[in-house]
């Protein structure tokens, strides 16, 4: 018997994977209204151009965007409200060292639901250049073409 809880994913940012090389990622909770966890369930969300800054000795999520709550009332949401991301003290701490000194940046990965509460996956990342993103569309396309070489031999 295995002690992992199951996980659903909500979103993933496919867009930063391929901006960014991903060093390390760490779990975050996240504060959020009533009706943004609704929206957000529904799948209701885009992020692709989001970042996390930390302020204050608290890190809070920027752009990302929430759509309003369809079945809601007058007390709806800001959509662009920024979110306080919940993390511990020292993992703040270490986080900040690691932007400011080595240029990191931090991107949301994913929102997943874990235990029935909202997630974020934040990944500290680097930006790739060019000649990087450009290795990688040549990789993935290899890979794409050995796999189709594989599948019409094993076919006939």
């Amino acid at each position: 018997m295995s002690n992992t809880t199951p996980v659903k994913i909500l979103a993933k940012n496919r867009k930063a994977r391929f901006n960014y090389a991903i060093e390390e990622s760490i779990e975050c909770g996240i504060v959020l209204q009533g009706t943004e966890v609704k929206s957000i369930r529904a799948g209701n969300m885009s992020f692709p151009d989001s970042f996390a800054e930390i302020r204050n000795g608290e890190v809070w999520l920027m752009g990302l965007h929430i759509t309003p709550y369809v079945y809601s009332s007058v007390f709806n949401h800001d959509p662009y409200r920024p979110k306080k991301l919940l993390l511990h003290r020292d993992e703040i701490k270490r986080l900040a060292r690691k932007v400011d000194e080595k240029g990191f940046t931090l991107v949301p990965l994913d929102f997943y639901l874990k235990n029935s509460i909202i997630k974020v996956n934040l990944g500290i990342c680097r930006g790739k250049k060019l000649f990087d993103k450009r290795s990688d569309i040549r990789d993935r396309d290899v890979k794409r073409d050995l796999q189709r070489e594989i599948r019409t031999r094993n076919n006939g």
